[in-house]
Formats: structure tokens, sequence, C-alpha cells
């Protein structure tokens, strides 16, 4: 056998993932288009689990009184960030991670500050949102 027999030339495998293109698939040039979105959203919430766990100490010393309660908060909050970046598979869990940057903008009736690293992080769901939707368009 020759090698156009053994293999299909890249004109006809382009051909075929022209046609799912043509009807109304999207070609994102990823390998793994629902991988990216995937990591994209468990990235941006183990960021925002790194972040919130690590700002404790700063808000304690610089921005004032932080009551056992808010700290509370606060790691509840990056616990769920972290159990929802391992999540992202399900579909529920985009969902879920739109809560919890509400609740994130919520927690800033506790601290002024987590109120800014609630808008911050909301904006950065929100672009995660736009990239899965256009990659996927979901």
């Amino acid at each position: 056998m020759t090698s156009s027999e053994e293999r299909p030339s890249s004109a006809a495998a382009e051909e075929g993932s022209s046609s799912l293109a043509g009807a109304g698939q999207r070609r994102s040039g990823l390998r793994n288009p629902e991988g990216a979105v995937r990591g994209l959203g468990a990235g941006t919430l183990g960021l925002e689990a790194l972040v919130l766990l690590l700002a404790i100490q700063p808000i304690r010393v610089v921005g004032g009184e932080l009551s056992g309660a808010a700290i509370a908060v606060i790691v509840a909050l990056a616990v769920a960030a972290v159990a929802l970046a391992g999540m992202m598979r399900r579909p529920w869990a985009w969902h879920a991670g739109t809560v919890l940057q509400g609740a994130l903008l919520l927690a800033g009736l506790l601290h002024w500050s987590l109120l800014a690293l609630g808008i911050i992080f909301a904006l950065v769901w929100g672009y995660a949102l736009h990239v899965r939707r256009v990659i996927l368009g979901r």
C-alpha cells in the first residue's frame, strides 16, 4: 500500500472538518476546546482561592479588624473555589462559580477589600464565561 492509501489526505481531513464548521460548529483551532475551557475555569477559581487565602493577613494588618466570622467566610469561599475547580467537568459547576462570585461580592459587607476582590474576580469570571461562550457556543 502507498502512504496515501494508509492514511487520509489532509485535503480530505479538512473537507470533513469544514463540513462540521458549515453545520453551525465554529472551529476554535484547539485540539480539545472543552478541556481548554475547563482549564480556564479551574485556573480562575484556583487563583481566586489562592488570592483569598493570601489576602487574610494583609487585610488584618493594613485594612483594620477582621472578625473570626469574616475569616471563616473567606476560608469557606476559598475551599468552595477549590472544590468547584475540581468539578469543572460538570455543567452546573459554571453556574455555581457564578454564584460563588456573588457570594464574594456579598462578603464585601464584612470588609471593603473583599468587595474589591469580588469586583475583580467577577470581571475575570465574566471574561471566562465569555471565552467559554465564544469557543463552545454555550
